[in-house]
């Protein structure tokens, strides 16, 4: 979960002022993190406790309600009923990488991945968006290559993986539809050397920066099975307590 939180947290000052490069300073002064943060780890709790994924949503939502989510989910979060609203957004695959991390059979993560979708984002692009990133992940965790990975989600999602970064980014724009980001993400994560790298590919794109790397970090950290110790000690130091609480419990019950 820290990569996605991480990749959340350096891409938080680049959301809005976009950047069409690689270099760039990790972390400035308004580095925070931002909604994908608070919702990876709703999922995350939820998880941990069994519970339901809209409730725990609803619950760090409400908590945090400054976060920067979008109106559509900024007003579900206050809405009394788990109702959702037909969603094709990219929340659903910025916040399932826990699920990924946390069962251990593709049927299983698949199903997870749409339990935890379907709560706002009931539309199929929604879902298959979390279904997809989720997948990913787990496939990363287990140890597949990356060729592997990428057959299998072109094949399962029909999404266009067969491009790079440096063929995306000139004419990619902000972007907040998972149709639209969570394949960018993912070739940003099949283009990368290391985790750093996946991160910095994510944002270079001049999109949807913490999300592309909220994304892709996550997918990043299963795959190289770490973050480098730099930019965790950054991440624990701009969480609140209570978020690292979930954090530290789910690393330590999943062995991340």
């Amino acid at each position: 979960m820290l990569g996605a939180i991480a990749g959340d947290i350096i891409g938080s000052v680049y959301e809005h002022c976009p950047v069409k490069t690689t270099e760039f300073p990790l972390f400035q002064r308004h580095s925070r993190f931002t909604d994908d943060t608070v919702i990876t780890v709703a999922v995350g709790h939820a998880i941990l406790e069994n519970g339901d994924y809209g409730a725990s949503l609803k619950a760090f939502g409400r908590r945090y309600p400054h976060a920067g989510y979008g109106s559509a989910f900024y007003h579900w979060i206050f809405e009394p009923r788990v109702t959702p609203y037909n969603s094709w957004g990219n929340g659903s695959a910025m916040r399932v990488s826990p699920v990924g991390f946390a069962f251990d059979d593709a049927d299983t993560v698949l199903k997870e991945a749409q339990r935890s979708a379907v709560v706002s984002h009931n539309h199929p692009e929604g879902i298959k968006g979390a279904q997809a990133v989720a997948l990913a992940v787990f496939m990363a965790r287990r140890g597949d290559g990356k060729e592997t990975i990428k057959k299998e989600i072109e094949n399962r999602f029909a999404y266009n993986l067969a491009r790079t970064v440096d063929e995306i980014r000139p004419a990619y724009r902000f972007d907040v539809s998972c149709q639209g980001s969570v394949p960018e993400a993912i070739v940003a994560f099949l283009d990368s050397d290391d985790y750093e790298d996946a991160v910095r590919k994510a944002i270079s794109l001049g999109g949807d920066s913490d999300t592309l790397a909220c994304i892709a970090g996550g997918i990043a950290q299963a795959f190289y099975k770490s973050v480098p110790s730099s930019i965790i000690s950054r991440v624990r130091e701009i969480l609140t307590k209570d978020l690292l609480a979930v954090v530290d419990r789910f690393n330590q019950r999943y062995g991340l």
